[in-house]
């Protein structure tokens, strides 16, 4: 008698699925009914696809389970923080130069500040000085008419015409000056078109 052999068990291709999902689409169940044992991947081969040159080449497929998972290390845990540390140590020291800059801009611009309202002090003790002197004191008082007991006041107009050449005080007749002789007809040539330039 011919011994029989078990007919092949149809499987479902599971090679595109990811390794967590294979056993719940195989339909395994645990022992409690709830949660799929994994099942062990079978072998299948894979379908070749053709490569650009025409000949065949065996397609890859990424399995996600694969796949590395990122994960932070003590390494890059502590480079991170002394990356930051650093930036804060590195701001911290720029705001404490801009500080000591925008300090010593500012005592420059008060020295100098300083050096002229000294000036302007020195200026107004002079003017101090200068109006507490007897001298103009007597000055100030004529233009009030407060001068000495022989001093005559007087003002002058507004509208007063200026003072002819040979008014008395004048350099023309002044005591020690040369007396100018004129003849009558150049008095009047002098009257009728005026001094000789």
């Amino acid at each position: 008698m011919p011994s029989r052999e078990p007919a092949p068990s149809r499987e479902p291709d599971l090679s595109a699925m990811p390794a967590f999902l294979r056993g719940v689409a195989s339909g395994e169940r645990s022992n409690d009914g709830q949660t799929p044992t994994p099942r062990r991947a079978l072998a299948i081969p894979r379908p070749s696809t053709p490569a650009p040159d025409g000949g065949t080449r065996a397609a890859r497929t990424i399995d996600p389970a694969a796949l590395p998972m990122p994960s932070l290390s003590r390494r890059r845990l502590v480079t991170a923080a002394g990356v930051i540390v650093a930036s804060l140590l590195a701001l911290s020291f720029l705001r404490q130069v801009s500080a000591a800059t925008d300090a010593s801009n500012h005592a420059a611009d008060l020295r100098a500040g300083n050096a002229i309202l000294a000036e302007q002090v020195a200026r107004l003790q002079r003017d101090l000085s200068h109006v507490q002197d007897p001298r103009y004191i007597l000055l100030a008082g004529r233009a009030y008419g407060l001068g000495g007991p022989r001093e005559l006041p007087f003002a002058l107009a507004a509208g007063a015409p200026a003072l002819p050449a040979d008014a008395p005080g004048s350099a023309a007749v002044r005591l020690g000056a040369e007396p100018v002789h004129r003849t009558p007809l150049e008095t009047w040539l002098e009257v009728l078109f005026g001094p000789r330039s």
